[in-house]
């Protein structure tokens, strides 16, 4: 592999900034897949960059104290999407976690996508894309997805009268047309509760 484009490989790593997640490709125009390949393998025992995953590597960001601070689950999902050019929002535990209604921060983080299925391993965890259909990512309003996402994890049951507390602190501040809007995308069960809190909400305005 040509010294070269290694030494531009690291050029451009450090222009894109500490903390920054890149792939393979972001670099297969300053040489071949095997030299870009070979040169990033490198870079990574050299301890210059952090190899987070299969062909998924950031150039850390450092702490005087901590060391070298990986990014989350969450950033490496959003730079995959992005990389990818799909949409992907979060379902199940990382859904409740974001509203408030768990503590526990998940190994294994699940989003849904209009991209392609699949599971990442990174380093001890891994993030799960799901593919789902276009009406469950049609839900604007970040906020009502996740409720919806965070209901549908716990199951209809298990939906209590705390929980839909919670919910609509969540969501007081949101105009009501938009829960209305959103609501009917989601299943019935869930459409109720939340014109439920659409309710509340206007009776306390």
């Amino acid at each position: 592999m040509p010294v070269a484009v290694r030494t531009q490989i690291k050029d451009l790593i450090i222009e894109m900034g500490q903390g920054n997640i890149f792939f393979p490709t972001d670099f297969f125009h300053l040489g071949s897949v095997a030299a870009v390949n070979m040169a990033l393998s490198r870079l990574a025992t050299a301890g210059f960059i952090l190899r987070l995953g299969m062909g998924i590597y950031t150039y850390p960001k450092m702490d005087p104290v901590i060391g070298i601070l990986r990014p989350s689950l969450e950033e490496i999902a959003l730079a995959i999407a992005n990389k990818e050019q799909v949409t992907i929002r979060p379902t199940g535990a990382t859904a409740l976690l974001k509203l408030g209604l768990s503590t526990q921060v998940p190994t294994k983080i699940i989003y849904l996508t209009n991209g392609s299925s699949r599971q990442i391993e990174v380093g001890r965890g891994e993030i799960v894309f799901k593919k789902t259909t276009p009406k469950i990512l049609a839900i604007k309003n970040d906020l009502i997805f996740l409720a919806v996402q965070a209901m549908l994890t716990l199951g209809k049951g298990n939906v209590t009268e705390e929980v839909v507390m919670q919910l609509k602190n969540r969501l007081e501040n949101l105009d009501p047309s938009q829960i209305i809007e959103d609501a009917k995308l989601a299943p019935d069960w869930v459409r109720q509760i939340l014109f439920k809190i659409k309710n509340d909400l206007a009776g306390n305005g």
